[in-house]
């Protein structure tokens, strides 16, 4: 049984990545901004589910969330990263990325919840994962974060705050692995979700079953890799 942590798990590919890690058997510490409103996660209800209260955005939050799992449990052994936000993503979000609609707050809003907050989170917890079985952490990314396939202008805060994320997420590979622990990057693909739209074209089930089988076969050598959710080489 793994004790798996997972951010912005309310909704979308985060709640089925929670409810498939239930599915078998794991305890799963299900972390969003507002607990009481989560239906779907409640929903999920199990002994081994426990909703923790999360604000990425808050340093305060995320020393709170650490203490409240802590009370928990004395180890963690997977850590996934997967709270994120894409202004301008819905038709009543007037937060735009386009060229022209650009504005320093909403490039700060982004990087504070995408990039800066998942490595607070992997600081905050860093000592209960090195107390788990085999500890790794999961960050996700997207394709739009990678130098190297870019070839578009919008949405230009959501790409340059997944870049953020890697370098974050790269080097924290390069301190974390003397101490047994994984660290990666995977971009879950354009997934049918808030998020993604009804166009996308994978189901946030398929994604999430990837990403677990992923994070369940990765070797120390893979450790500080960007990989898509089916193990691909993203570029930088």
């Amino acid at each position: 049984m793994r004790r798996v942590l997972i951010t912005g798990a309310n909704r979308g590919l985060g709640l089925e990545l929670t409810r498939q890690y239930l599915e078998r058997g794991d305890t799963v510490y299900a972390a969003c901004r507002n607990p009481d409103a989560a239906t779907d996660l409640k929903a999920l209800g199990t002994t081994r589910l426990h909703l923790i209260q999360l604000d990425l955005t808050s340093e305060e939050s995320i020393a709170q969330a650490q203490k409240a799992v802590r009370r928990h449990t004395a180890a963690l052994d997977i850590l996934i990263n997967n709270a994120g936000i894409f202004p301008g993503a819905g038709p009543e979000d007037p937060a735009k990325q386009n060229l022209g609609g650009l504005t320093s707050d909403n490039a700060l809003t982004v990087f504070k919840v995408n990039a800066v907050g998942p490595i607070l989170v992997a600081q905050a917890f860093l000592e209960l994962l090195k107390a788990g079985n085999k500890p790794r952490i999961i960050s996700l990314s997207s394709g739009q974060g990678s130098l190297t396939w870019k070839a578009s202008g919008e949405p230009y805060h959501y790409s340059a705050s997944k870049a953020a994320l890697n370098m974050y997420m790269r080097a924290l590979a390069a301190e974390v692995g003397t101490y047994g622990l994984i660290s990666v990057l995977v971009d879950p693909g354009w997934i049918r979700t808030g998020m993604g739209g009804s166009n996308a074209a994978i189901p946030p089930a398929d994604s999430a079953k990837g990403i677990i089988r992923l994070t369940d076969q990765l070797h120390a050598e893979e450790n500080g890799s960007f990989v898509t959710w089916q193990g691909q080489a993203v570029p930088w």
